[in-house]
């Protein structure tokens, strides 16, 4: 994916190559900042409102005011996305404590760097919808506070590779024999017609994507609970998917070369998946939010 042209940076926009952040930013030395990821459907942020709250929350979890309004940030993001004009796209933003001299401590009276872009929405393809793909599960092997969505993400970066050397799409997470989530997603299982997720705490991002999946499924009465999964559970289950705001609902085929199920994805797989996309297909017209 090529990388984008322009570029917003502490209150301007500005070409990407002319963008510059200091090598005493915190971000850059300690990793000391948080993000997000927005999907944009028709020159429309998708479900903006739940983007920016749980921004608002990883900057209060790490003592960041947010450097924004809701209204600020909704004219930077319009801004980007009219370069690429009505294609589907995403936005990546970031918020660091910014720069200051290397001490752990916070420093008083610092300025934070506020960087953000949009570039095309690269989605998974058709024989990966079609098929499905594999994943592995591995030790959880990350912090305590999950839930924030920091931009220190060497763990997950490790945890995918591992994924990828071993020709899969996915790392799915488990900590003391539970599922977590995977490396970059939220897992769901479907046993019985019935589906289950692990519930929001501190080892789980509270994806966007999960929520507005179990929005869906209680709307058109699919039976889903929010619980404790067991990896042998997961090993069982009828249907295995991934859901995020760039992945959607992807079914998971095979995890530790064993077949899910029948090893094709399965009739609640297609029901959300048809449920799902006449949801952004509405939001483009304009008649959700």
């Amino acid at each position: 994916m090529a990388l984008p042209s322009r570029v917003y940076l502490n209150g301007e926009f500005m070409p990407a190559e002319s963008a510059r952040i200091s090598v005493f930013d915190r971000g850059f030395v300690f990793g000391d900042g948080v993000y997000e990821v927005v999907p944009v459907y028709g020159g429309r942020p998708f479900r903006l409102a739940h983007h920016l709250r749980r921004l608002e929350a990883s900057l209060t979890a790490i003592r960041i005011a947010n450097p924004m309004a809701h209204g600020k940030w909704e004219e930077v993001f319009h801004e980007l996305i009219r370069e690429h004009g009505a294609i589907d796209q995403s936005i990546y933003l970031q918020v660091t404590r910014g720069v200051a001299p290397r001490d752990h401590a916070f420093p008083a009276h610092v300025v934070p760097t506020v960087f953000a872009y949009a570039q095309p929405l690269t989605y998974p393809t058709p024989d990966q919808l079609r098929t499905g793909v594999t994943a592995i599960t591995v030790p959880d092997m990350r912090w305590l506070r999950c839930d924030i969505k920091a931009i220190v993400l060497l763990a997950n970066v490790l945890l995918r590779e591992q994924a990828i050397e071993n020709g899969s799409a996915e790392a799915i997470l488990v900590r003391d024999d539970c599922l977590t989530e995977g490396a970059a997603s939220n897992i769901f299982i479907a046993s019985g017609g019935i589906l289950a997720t692990p519930p929001k705490g501190p080892f789980i991002l509270p994806g966007i994507t999960r929520d507005l999946v179990i929005e869906l499924a209680n709307h058109n009465n699919v039976p889903c609970i929010e619980r404790e999964i067991r990896r042998a559970e997961l090993l069982a289950a009828d249907e295995v998917w991934m859901t995020s705001s760039t992945k959607e609902i992807l079914p998971i085929v095979r995890i530790d070369g064993q077949a899910v199920g029948d090893g094709r994805p399965g009739p609640l797989h297609t029901h959300l998946q048809t449920l799902y996309q006449d949801y952004k297909h509405a939001f483009r017209r304009g008649e959700v939010e």
